[in-house]
């Protein structure tokens, strides 16, 4: 097919800066809770296993929703249904703002992860149906680019406005909640009169750019053989798709273990709430450049493999000298570099399962593959705090985060050859029907 390198730059003026913004705020709204987390306990009377639990329960509703959800975005399309994400989260975010006990904790905790889910799988969905194969690294890479400046964004955020306790007689996490709600609120409505359902519906293109796009995915999904169930949600059963959720659960473990703790180890150094959110920038400032750089070099050299187990293990043994050197700078540096390692293999991971799905079963399939990856971050924020209190130790939970990325690290050679083996075989499949035809 004809190379056109400027409706790939159109599309990405237009798109990735505004679903990276709403990325931004999603992930400041799942990150708002370790930092509310330094006051909350105390002000609600709960143990460190309890608030963990209670944040974790964020996915459990993810893991139950986020199918149903993105299948419902293939046939909406995005912009009702991003809008319709956005606004309930933000609802639920500022509601945990006058959070009175545990079981309200639990319960908001809880529908807030059914109001987000299908919102990352679903902006991956739009990544596959407005971009060919070969831009999808680079493209999932600079979304997820967001991310990392939510965490450096959110950490200065989240430290003032725990300094803010008592003003208006509110507590410094109750404005946590506030504040990081109600940017969300306000992005659903602007996505309804910005998105486009679909890249056939999009304003920015002419109909001869929306065909050659169209052309050019239908072309790659033939030359490449890709799966399209008659009910997507018979990708629950793909086993392509199972086994890249099951491997999948290492990575999001992994994030939401450092994410979630790191505002409590750098605490531990006797910082006050404001420099701990201005050090907790350093990490994602990291992150980010690796965010940036990772999929682009992968895209050069035409590797998978090695960017996605190399990022994955390097951030597992970096994780392991947080814990065995000494000295507070040097285990957050090791810390800062294990975030980058962990968050720098999900780009390339992420091009996977657009490489053998299509249509609505590519909907369903990253949605399986999110919402099963996503029970890391349930194990993380359940884990972690009771390792915590088994050993009075804020780094010896970085060693079972640590042991889980490693896992994954590994896993990455066996299930793209298993991927590989696969798609030979429906190559020479495909080939002998062609012959006997």
């Amino acid at each position: 097919m004809e190379e056109r390198p400027e409706i790939i730059a159109k599309i990405t003026r237009r798109l990735l800066p505004f679903v990276g913004i709403i990325y931004l705020i999603a992930y400041i709204d799942r990150q708002n809770v370790s930092y509310a987390k330094l006051q909350m306990v105390g002000d609600l009377g709960l143990t460190e296993f309890a608030y963990g639990l209670g944040a974790s329960l964020f996915f459990i509703g993810y893991f139950i929703f986020e199918v149903p959800s993105n299948i419902i975005h293939e046939r909406v399309g995005a912009r009702r249904w991003f809008a319709r994400i956005m606004i309930t989260w933000g609802m639920v975010t500022i509601a945990l703002a006058y959070t009175q006990n545990a079981t309200m904790f639990y319960i908001l905790r809880f529908l807030l992860g059914a109001c987000e889910a299908g919102f990352f799988p679903g902006v991956l969905y739009l990544l596959t149906i407005c971009f060919p194969f070969k831009y999808r690294g680079r493209m999932v890479g600079s979304f997820m680019f967001y991310s990392a400046i939510a965490n450096a964004v959110g950490a200065p955020i989240g430290g003032a406005m725990l300094d803010l306790n008592g003003t208006f007689g509110l507590k410094g996490w109750q404005w946590v909640f506030l504040v990081t709600g109600l940017p969300a609120v306000i992005a659903g409505i602007v996505t309804l009169f910005y998105l486009d359902d679909r890249p056939e519906n999009a304003k920015f293109l002419d109909a001869s750019e929306k065909q050659w796009l169209r052309d050019t995915l239908d072309h790659e999904d033939r030359a490449s053989g890709k799966t399209l169930h008659t009910n997507p949600f018979k990708a629950l059963l793909d086993r392509r798709v199972l086994i890249l959720a099951i491997w999948y659960v290492s990575l999001p473990l992994g994030a939401y273990g450092i994410s979630y703790w790191l505002p409590t180890i750098v605490k531990s150094f006797g910082v006050s709430n404001t420099v701990n959110g201005l050090l907790n920038i350093i990490p994602w400032a990291i992150v980010a450049l690796a965010l940036w750089g990772t999929p682009k070099l992968a895209a050069r050299t035409g590797q998978t493999t090695a960017f996605i187990a190399g990022p994955a293990l390097f951030g597992a043994l970096c994780l392991v000298l947080s814990v065995y050197l000494p000295g507070d700078w040097v285990k957050f540096g090791c810390i800062s570099l294990a975030a980058a390692g962990i968050f720098a293999a999900q780009p390339v991971f992420w091009t996977l399962p657009s490489s053998f799905l299509t249509g609505a079963s590519a909907a369903a399939g990253l949605a399986v593959i999110n919402s099963v990856g996503n029970l890391g971050g349930f194990i993380a924020q359940n884990a972690v705090p009771l390792i915590k209190d088994w050993t009075g130790s804020v780094e010896a939970p970085m060693l079972f985060v640590a042991a889980c990325v490693f896992v994954g690290g590994v896993m990455t050679f066996v299930v793209l050859a298993y991927l590989a083996k696969h798609r030979d075989e429906v190559t020479l499949a495909a080939g002998a029907t062609r012959t006997a035809g």
